[in-house]
C-alpha cells in the first residue's frame, strides 16, 4: 500500500516507456488503476467484516490453533429456526412479555430477537408487547415517562391467551440459560434478583424482570400510576405484593452472579429523568392505596405487528392520561 524505496518492478500494462511519478504509480491510467485498487480493497474489507461478524474467521483460526485478536463484533440478529414454532408440548401456559418503551430503538433491536430466542430455547410460549409511550407532541408540555402506567395498560391489552406476565426492562438481557421464566404459580418470581442484577442490590428490589400470574397482578391492583419520571414505582409495588399477602420468590443455584444479565443502558448517553418536582418528593415514598390497574387511563393509538430480526412482537402506541390536578409533576413545561 505504501511506495517502496526499492526499485519498482515493471507492471504488465506498462509499455516500458512510462516513467514512475513520485507516488510510485504509473503516469498513464494511474487514476483508473487507483480506483480499481480501492474497489478491490473495499470489497475485501467488507468480506472480512462479514466473516468476522459471522464467526467464520474465528472458527477457521481456532481450527488452525490461532487466536483471533480484538473483541468480537456484534452481528445483526438472525431469524430463529423454523423448528422453534410453538406447539402444545411446550406446556399449557403462555407468557406476555410487557416492555415499557420510549425512544430506545437501538436497545429494542437487540432485545426482541434475544428474548425470542432465549424463551424459545426454553420452550416457553410467549409474545412480546412493546408498550411505546406516545405523546401529544406539544411544545408547551411533554408527558414524562410512566413505566408503571404502561405496564397496567399492557396488562389490559395483552391477549387473553396469555395467563402470566413478565414486567421486563428493555435494557436487561438474560444470559444464563438456567434462569426460570416458567409460570409463577406459587407467587411473584423476581428473575433479576438483587444478588444477580448488575446495578441494584438492595433486598426489597423487585425491578428489572418480574414474573406474575395475571391473577396475582390483579390481586395487587397492578402498579401505581402516580410515578412519572424514573424510579420508585418498583419499591411501591414491593409493598403491594406484601400487602396482598403474596410470597416473593427469587432464583437459586445461579452461580454467574452479576454477569447473569447483560445491561445495555449507557448512563452517559441516555440521561434518566430523575427530577422530583414539588410534592413529588414526598409522594414518591407513599403507598398508593386507591389507584392502580383499576384506575389507569390511556388510549391505544395503534397496534402494529412487527418482526425484528425474525422475532415477532406487537407494538402498542399508548397515550397515557396526565391528570395535572392529581399529579402536577406528570409533565415538563
Amino acid at each position: 500500500m505504501f511506495p517502496s524505496r526499492r526499485k519498482t518492478a515493471q507492471l504488465p500494462w506498462e509499455d516500458g516507456r512510462s516513467r514512475l511519478i513520485p507516488s510510485g504509480l504509473p503516469r498513464k491510467c494511474s487514476v483508473f488503476h487507483l480506483f480499481v485498487a480501492c474497489l478491490l480493497l473495499g470489497f475485501l474489507s467488507l468480506l472480512w467484516l462479514q466473516l468476522s461478524c459471522s464467526g467464520d474467521v474465528a472458527r477457521a483460526a481456532r481450527g488452525q490453533g490461532q487466536e483471533t485478536p480484538g473483541p468480537s463484533r456484534a452481528c445483526p440478529p438472525e431469524p430463529p429456526p423454523e423448528h422453534w414454532e410453538e406447539d402444545e408440548s411446550w406446556g399449557p401456559h403462555r407468557l406476555a412479555v410487557l416492555v415499557p418503551f420510549r425512544e430506545r430503538f437501538e436497545e429494542l433491536l437487540v432485545f426482541v430477537p434475544h428474548m425470542h430466542r432465549f424463551l424459545s430455547r426454553k420452550k416457553i410460549q410467549h409474545h412480546i408487547y412493546v408498550l411505546n409511550q406516545v405523546d401529544h407532541f406539544s411544545l408547551s408540555a411533554l408527558h414524562r415517562f410512566n413505566r408503571a402506567a404502561l405496564i397496567n395498560a399492557g396488562f389490559l391489552e395483552s391477549s387473553n391467551s396469555t395467563d402470566y406476565i413478565a414486567m421486563h426492562d428493555v435494557d436487561l438481557l438474560p444470559l444464563n440459560e438456567e434462569l426460570d421464566y416458567g409460570f409463577p404459580e406459587t407467587g411473584p418470581f423476581h428473575v433479576a434478583s438483587p444478588e444477580l442484577h448488575p446495578l441494584y442490590h438492595y433486598k426489597t428490589y423487585v425491578g428489572g424482570i418480574l414474573l406474575l400470574s395475571k391473577q396475582h397482578y390483579q390481586l395487587c391492583n397492578g402498579m401505581s400510576n402516580r410515578f412519572w419520571g424514573w424510579g420508585r414505582e418498583d419499591d411501591e409495588f414491593y409493598r403491594r405484593i406484601k400487602g396482598a399477602g403474596l410470597q416473593l420468590f427469587r432464583p437459586s443455584g445461579i452461580t454467574t452472579g452479576y454477569k447473569t444479565f447483560r445491561h445495555l443502558h449507557d448512563p452517559a448517553w441516555r440521561k434518566r429523568d430523575q427530577k422530583r418536582i414539588a410534592a413529588q418528593k414526598q409522594e414518591q415514598f407513599r403507598v398508593d392505596r386507591e389507584g392502580g390497574l383499576s384506575t389507569v387511563k390511556y388510549r391505544v393509538d395503534s397496534r402494529t405487528a412487527l418482526s425484528v430480526g425474525g422475532a415477532p412482537c406487537t407494538v402498542l402506541n399508548i397515550m397515557l392520561d396526565c391528570d395535572k390536578a392529581a399529579t402536577p409533576w406528570c409533565t415538563f413545561s
